[in-house]
């Protein structure tokens, strides 16, 4: 049995992974694992099901320490971060601290006790004028969470800790007191009949949390290290994603003004040609995502049972 360590448990990807890798039986169980899941919240939103919690704050190098070392996963999962773009951007002692101090803290003790890194990035290492990017494509970020994403994956790799790095693009999907994502921010505004705008000149693939969740999980249990690239299946405006939740959800499509990303004067800029090449992911890690279409039904799916705040 190997044992996992999950840090970022309560965030929407997290959860999906505590709730993945706990599972005693089934099908997709090719082998069990000891979970222990942590995030920097005193209390786990998914305590109900009895997992294996503690709290873990990843900035605080003697408690990484501590924690690790007495645990002794085999394999450490980060899917915490600083991820509001506009707020690293104005936040930058705290994105730094969180994006790359806490990386380098894990990847030390995990070089230590020679435990493997599955760390989650972003296409925001990229400039978004050349994309859609395989792994060979030099990062260029333009705001400060993608330097700070870049600078995490530059730690990985200089402290020699054996590493995989999944970046991925739009995440979305549902959990217990999440923050909104783009998904459910749409979701839950056209369902309020409210008017809402959407840019159409940023393209990316938008990501499913399950199949972020599987490149996780696969990409764990096998013998491969490196940077890897998962999202979804298809690339698409956040104008045109936005359309197709409309449809998906028989929301009012006149309710979304189409923009420009000039438009909303946001602090940090964003990469706008994004996107991402997944040949290697889908060779190398049996990555095989939705399409947008297929990932909202999904998402449609799990709202059934799901209350929007």
């Amino acid at each position: 049995m190997k044992r996992i360590l999950i840090c970022g448990s309560n965030g929407l990807l997290g959860q999906r992974l505590a709730l993945m890798f706990g599972k005693k039986t089934g099908p997709q169980r090719d082998f069990q694992y000891e979970v222990l899941n942590s995030s920097h919240h005193r209390m786990f939103v998914l305590d109900h099901h009895l997992f294996d919690y503690t709290q873990l704050d990843i900035t605080n190098k003697s408690d990484v320490k501590s924690l690790v070392g007495s645990f002794r996963p085999d394999i450490i999962v980060n899917a915490a971060a600083m991820t509001n773009v506009d707020e690293c951007e104005m936040q930058r002692e705290a994105a730094w601290k969180i994006n790359v101090t806490g990386v380098e803290n894990l990847a030390e003790i995990a070089r230590r006790i020679g435990a493997k890194l599955v760390h989650i990035s972003t296409d925001y290492v990229f400039d978004g004028k050349h994309g859609p990017y395989d792994e060979q494509a030099r990062p260029n970020p333009i705001n400060y969470y993608g330097k700070t994403k870049l600078a995490g994956e530059n730690a990985i790799r200089a402290s020699g800790v054996p590493h995989v790095i999944l970046r991925t693009i739009v995440v979305f999907g549902t959990g217990i007191n999440v923050k909104n994502n783009f998904a459910l921010w749409v979701v839950k505004s056209l369902r309020e009949n409210k008017k809402i705008r959407c840019v159409d000149d940023q393209v990316g693939n938008p990501t499913y949390v399950g199949d972020l969740a599987a490149a996780v999980k696969n990409a764990a249990e096998r013998d491969r290290c490196g940077v890897y690239h998962v999202c979804g299946a298809n690339a698409l405006s956040r104008f045109d994603f936005a359309v197709e939740i409309a449809r998906a959800f028989n929301f009012d499509e006149m309710a979304i003004q189409r923009i420009k990303t000039s438009a909303l004067q946001q602090p940090a800029p964003r990469p706008l040609k994004s996107g991402f090449i997944l040949t290697k992911a889908e060779k190398e890690i049996d990555y095989h995502p939705m399409t947008s279409v297929q990932a909202i039904e999904a998402l449609k799916r799990e709202l059934l049972h799901v209350t929007l705040n």
